[in-house]
């Protein structure tokens, strides 16, 4: 990958990549309103709006981070099984994607919960707490920058072997 490509490439991943973020702060305070609201209208506001947040912008950018980064540690000298702390940082964000996957499920069911005007202001306060995956993705998320940002130092055996051109 040329260098231009290369920039451009990694502009792309530290956009959607810090996005990720972003729309999971927007979502967390959603998901703090749904905890402990009392008003049927908020709680039924903030489920509908966490599904359509999830699915729509959270989704998305996980999906385009994990691909970025891919390609950008392909066209790098980083590599993408030369250096642990990229190892490290692909295995928790394929984790956190694929946990993000099965909770939209969680999450979509609880919209519909919401947009059914039958449900009362108990039924939607008896809905679970998606806070714990909420906030304990956004720590792994930020696990996942300061590894990116500090690298680590330490090859893999797959690294030591091409260091030492075999």
């Amino acid at each position: 990958m040329g260098p231009g490509l290369r920039k451009l490439v990694l502009a792309v991943h530290l956009t959607v990549s810090i996005g990720w973020i972003g729309a999971v702060a927007a979502y967390i305070a959603l998901d703090i309103v749904a905890a402990s609201g009392q008003d049927a209208e908020a709680l039924r506001t903030a489920y509908l709006a966490m599904e359509r947040i999830a699915r729509s912008v959270i989704v998305p950018l996980a999906l385009a981070s994990l691909v970025t980064g891919i390609a950008i540690s392909l066209g790098s000298r980083w590599g993408l099984f030369r250096h642990y702390w990229v190892v490290i940082s692909l295995l928790l964000t394929i984790f956190a994607t694929a946990v993000l996957l099965r909770e939209v499920q969680v999450i979509a069911s609880y919209a519909d919960i919401a947009a059914d005007r039958s449900a009362s202001v108990d039924d939607l306060r008896a809905l679970p707490s998606t806070l714990l995956h909420s906030v304990g993705g956004t720590v792994l998320l930020l696990v996942i920058l300061v590894l990116n940002i500090y690298k680590p130092r330490g090859l893999t055996r797959h690294g030591r072997r091409r260091e030492a051109g075999e």
